[in-house]
């Protein structure tokens, strides 16, 4: 589905890679609802998207409300006219600890918004979906939904399911006007550590690799959306790991564990 004049709601609009996809999407013709509890980072936002007159709204809203967000379709619709898509990009990572050393409510709120606010947002928008000529759905998993990351085991079960759930949503809507793509970034530049509360020690002796921009990043997937592609990996890192696991899982999960080891032990220091 081509963008241009089509009405795409954006979560996580508030920063990282849904800010990118707000911004890239206006540049190439579309009315643009961005949505996030970040209401500062939707000020700024919308501050950038100044130029863009009435193609551009901003919400403040918590995903893991389910009776407020199902009236968001109707919201967006006053505003912008009736939803085309929708790109689930809201998420929040873990703090880097094992299973084991995670707290309940850690959890809970890991799984509530990566998984639960994605599911709430495809439920409220897709009978409005099924209605347009064409019609587009965006989840954002990650690398760590399909590859293994101690520390983050629990952010990482978050994005399988989201994977799952995607895959099993596509099988569904696969003989209707709805598309679905399910989007796996790698490492990319973004703030997801200090937006989800989470403290990163600096790993002294390591090599430090480049992350992939969120604006780069929004530019791959807003192409696999008009290409209607099934799936994407964003990010060189993605690619290679994606095909290291398919061939040598064990392999791979043992690779990315020893590059764990040095943060899950600074954690305990």
């Amino acid at each position: 589905m081509f963008v241009e004049g089509k009405v795409i709601v954006v979560t996580g609009g508030g920063g990282g890679i849904g800010r990118a996809l707000a911004l890239n999407l206006l540049e190439k013709g579309a009315r643009v609802a961005a949505v996030d509890l970040n209401e500062e980072g939707l000020k700024d936002l919308q501050k950038a998207a100044r130029g863009y007159g009435e193609r551009f709204y901003m919400h403040v809203m918590d995903l893991t409300d389910k009776t407020a967000l199902n009236m968001l379709p109707k919201i967006v619709e006053n505003n912008l006219g009736t939803a085309d898509g929708i790109i689930n990009v809201a998420g929040i990572i873990q703090p880097f600890l094992k299973v084991s050393e995670l707290d309940d409510e850690t959890i809970k709120k890991v799984m509530d918004i990566n998984f639960y606010g994605t599911l709430n947002m495809i439920q409220a928008f897709l009978p409005g979906l099924k209605k347009r000529p064409r019609a587009h759905i965006v989840n954002i998993s990650s690398m760590g939904g399909f590859l293994p990351v101690p520390g983050q085991t629990v952010y990482g079960a978050s994005k399988a399911a989201v994977k799952l759930l995607t895959e099993g949503l596509y099988s569904e809507l696969k003989d209707t006007n709805v598309s679905v793509t399910v989007a796996f970034p790698g490492a990319v530049g973004t703030d997801i550590a200090k937006n989800s509360g989470v403290d990163v020690p600096p790993q002294e002796g390591t090599k430090q690799h480049k992350t992939l921009s969120p604006y780069k990043a929004a530019e791959t997937i807003i192409e696999a959306m008009e290409k209607n592609k099934f799936r994407v990996l964003v990010g060189s890192d993605a690619k290679v790991m994606d095909f290291l696991y398919r061939a040598m899982p064990k392999r791979a999960t043992n690779m990315i564990a020893k590059k764990m080891a040095s943060l899950l032990e600074k954690q305990h220091a």
